[in-house]
């Protein structure tokens, strides 16, 4: 019900996903600035994500963080059911695909990216997402939104998606972007639409978070 890409870009990492499911942002996307990023899908465990980047804080080594994730002796009555990819701070992405992964799945690696999905139109749409961040230009954050988009158009999932979500770190403790639509009949189009409100202000709330005094104000009442 879920399919997603993440990324390497430089210092930064990025994670686009979309699902049929509600809020699905909220459970799949795994993020640490300077370490790495995984996606936990399909029939979802969030605290394999954090597992997964656990591991990649200790050794850095993706295909052995995800071999130790899915090997866990606390995962094996589940894991079978789960899809995670991840990807560290060089070389490609990795994926794990469970036996019991939903309908239709795929996966397409990269150097620096990984795509997966599972309950897809078709076994295309991991590649379509690949290929269409490759191809596209701008912001990190923009071409993500764009391979989503291409993916959407190109079948994406079994059924209509209805929840999507877009997530950046980069040289901060915090997640640079971090955009989410929860519940809509369009919600690769409402990220793209939330995307072209936050990204000309982004760089601004670093610089409040890093340093107050000269960052900008936008106006708000009580605001400087």
């Amino acid at each position: 019900m879920t399919f997603s890409l993440v990324v390497r870009d430089g210092e930064r990492f990025g994670i686009v996903v979309s699902s049929s499911s509600p809020a699905v942002a909220a459970r799949v996307a795994h993020l640490r600035p300077g370490v790495g990023a995984a996606a936990s899908q399909n029939v979802t465990d969030p605290t394999l994500g954090t597992s997964l980047l656990a591991e990649l804080a200790d050794h850095g080594d993706a295909e052995r963080a995800l071999a130790g994730v899915t090997g866990a002796a606390r995962n094996a009555k589940s894991i079978a059911h789960r899809q995670l990819t991840v990807l560290g701070r060089s070389g490609p992405g990795f994926v794990y695909s469970g036996a019991h992964t939903l309908g239709k799945h795929a996966s397409a690696t990269a150097e620096g990216a990984v795509a997966a999905g599972n309950m897809l139109c078709g076994e295309h749409i991991p590649g379509v997402l690949l290929d269409a961040y490759s191809a596209a230009s701008g912001e990190l954050e923009e071409r993500l939104v764009t391979a989503l988009r291409a993916a959407v158009e190109a079948g994406g999932e079994e059924g209509p998606v209805h929840s999507a979500g877009l997530a950046v770190v980069a040289d901060v403790e915090w997640r640079v972007t971090d955009l989410r639509v929860d519940w809509a009949d369009d919600p690769a189009d409402r990220l793209a639409e939330l995307l072209a409100v936050w990204l000309p202000q982004r760089d601004d709330y670093v610089r409040r978070g890093l340093d107050p005094a000269s960052a900008p104000s936008y106006g708000v009442p009580g605001d400087r």
